[in-house]
C-alpha cells in the first residue's frame, strides 16, 4: 500500500462578505479536491488540543499521529532538527524571525516576514548578528527567508513568547517575552534593532522601496522532544517534501527523509510542479510521502483574499491534480488531502476550529462517498469527525477499511 498526504497549509477559513458569505476554499475552483470528497471519504479533523496555541507545529504533530499533549515541547527544536543543529539536554532552541517594526517609542509589528526578505539577504544578516551578538551561549543559525534559529546553550525555557504573525498591526509592548530569562531575550532583541538600523542589506532594501529587517523576534522556544519514529511505528519508509524548516524538522524526528525541491520557497512563487513530480517519483520507491504547501497560510496572514484563492487553486491544479491523475498506476494506495488549521483572512493569523480532510483509496470498499465538495461547510455537515486529530494517522495507515465499515454501518 502507498500512502500520500497532501497538505494545503491554512486553507481553511471563515466566510467572507466579499465572497458572498463563502470561504476562500468554497469560492476557489478545486475540481480535484472536490473529486476526492465525492469519490472518497470527507471528514473534519480537530488538530489543536485545548490550551494549545493554533499553529502548524502542533497541527502537523497531530496529523502525523503524535499527541501534542505528550510530545510537544516547542517550535524551535523542531526547526533545529532540519538545520542539523544538535541540542544538548539543557539547550533551548527558539524560532528567530527577521521582522519589520514601525514606530519610535512604541513599536508596532508591521511585517513578521520583513517583506519576505530573500534567503540570501537574510543569511548575511543572521551571520552578522551571530558575529555581533552571539557567543558560546548564544548562537544564531540562518534558515530560509525570514525564518531562522536561535539557540541558548544551557538556557531557560520557562518563558511566555508570542508568534509575531499573531500581532501584525499591533503594538508589541504587550507581547514581549515574559518569565524566567526574559531579561536576556529582551536584551538580544533590543540590541539587534540598533545593529540592524544601518546594516548594508537594509540600506539597499530601503533604497529599493522594500521593507527593512530592522529587528529579530524570538519565540517558539523548547527543548529537543523525544519522538517514536513514524517509520518504526508503522514499519514503513517515507519522505517529507516542504520548503519550511518546521515541517522538515518534524519529518526528521518522525524518521522521514527530507526531500529538497529546487525552487521551493514556502510562498506563492514556489515550484508546485517540482513538488508533485518529486512526490510521484519518490512514491515509486517508498511507502509514504507527505507534501506540504505553505502558500495558502501566507496569504491568510497577509489578508490577501485573491492571493489565497489563487494559492488554493494552484495547490489543487498543480499538486493534487497532477498526483491524483497518475497515482492510479501505482495501486494500491490511499491519498489524504487536508488543511491543518484555519488561517482566516479576517483574523490574519491561525484559529483552532477543526479543518476539512478527505481520503480516497484505490480499494472501492474503503470509500464512503459522503462529500459534495471539499469545503468547511460540507465537511461539518456531512463528514466524519476525528477528534483528537492524532487518531487520524492510525486509521489512515492501519485500519482505514475497518474505520469506513464502522462509519457506514
Amino acid at each position: 500500500m502507498k500512502y500520500i498526504i497532501l497538505l494545503g497549509d491554512g486553507m481553511a477559513d471563515w466566510p467572507l462578505k466579499e465572497l458572498g458569505g463563502r470561504t476562500p476554499l468554497e469560492y476557489a475552483h478545486t475540481p480535484h479536491m472536490d473529486r476526492i470528497a465525492r469519490e472518497g471519504t470527507l471528514g473534519i479533523i480537530d488538530t489543536i488540543p485545548a490550551g494549545f496555541s493554533p499553529g502548524s507545529d502542533v497541527a502537523i504533530m497531530s496529523l502525523l499521529g503524535y499527541d501534542p499533549v505528550e510530545f510537544y515541547t516547542g517550535r524551535g527544536p523542531l526547526e533545529a532538527a532540519n538545520m542539523g543543529v544538535q541540542l544538548g539536554a539543557d539547550d533551548i532552541a527558539f524560532r528567530c524571525n527577521l521582522v519589520t517594526l514601525q514606530g519610535k517609542e512604541e513599536y508596532m509589528m508591521e511585517d513578521f516576514t520583513a517583506g519576505h526578505i530573500s534567503t540570501e539577504e537574510a543569511k548575511r544578516i543572521i551571520n552578522d548578528i551571530n558575529t555581533d551578538l552571539g557567543g558560546s551561549n548564544f548562537q544564531f543559525y540562518p534558515g530560509v527567508s525570514y525564518r531562522h534559529l536561535f539557540v541558548w546553550r544551557n538556557g531557560k525555557a520557562d518563558l511566555e513568547t508570542t508568534p509575531p504573525h499573531n500581532i501584525t498591526g499591533k503594538t508589541i509592548k504587550d507581547y514581549l517575552p515574559r518569565g524566567d530569562g526574559m531579561e536576556e531575550i529582551m536584551s538580544l532583541m533590543e540590541r539587534s534593532q540598533g545593529f540592524l538600523q544601518d546594516h548594508p542589506v537594509n540600506r539597499l532594501r530601503i533604497a529599493k522601496g522594500k521593507k527593512p529587517a530592522n529587528s529579530i523576534w524570538l519565540w517558539g522556544q523548547g527543548r529537543a522532544p523525544k519522538f517514536v519514529k513514524l517509520t518504526d511505528k508503522y514499519r514503513l519508509k517515507g519522505g517529507m517534501i516542504s520548503a519550511v524548516d518546521l515541517l522538515n524538522g518534524i519529518g526528521i524526528y518522525a524518521g522521514l527523509k527530507v526531500m529538497r525541491v529546487d525552487g521551493a520557497t514556502g510562498y506563492v512563487d514556489t515550484n508546485y510542479n517540482g513538488k508533485a513530480r518529486t512526490a510521484l517519483q519518490a512514491i515509486k520507491e517508498t511507502d509514504f510521502i507527505f507534501v506540504h504547501l505553505e502558500a495558502p497560510d501566507e496569504m491568510g496572514h497577509e489578508g490577501n483574499v485573491a492571493g489565497k484563492i489563487r494559492a488554493i487553486q494552484d495547490f489543487d491544479e498543480k499538486i493534487v491534480g497532477v498526483i491524483l491523475n497518475e497515482i492510479y498506476g501505482l495501486s494500491p494506495f490511499r491519498l489524504l488531502v487536508l488543511s491543518d488549521h484555519p488561517t482566516p483572512i479576517s483574523l490574519r493569523t491561525h484559529s483552532s476550529e477543526p479543518s476539512p480532510f478527505a481520503v480516497i483509496s484505490s480499494e472501492e470498499s474503503e470509500n464512503l462517498r459522503n462529500g459534495a465538495t471539499f469545503s468547511e461547510k460540507s465537511a461539518l455537515e456531512d463528514g466524519v469527525k476525528i477528534s483528537p486529530g492524532y487518531l487520524l494517522m492510525d486509521h489512515f495507515i492501519k485500519n482505514w477499511g475497518a474505520f469506513i465499515e464502522e462509519k457506514s454501518g
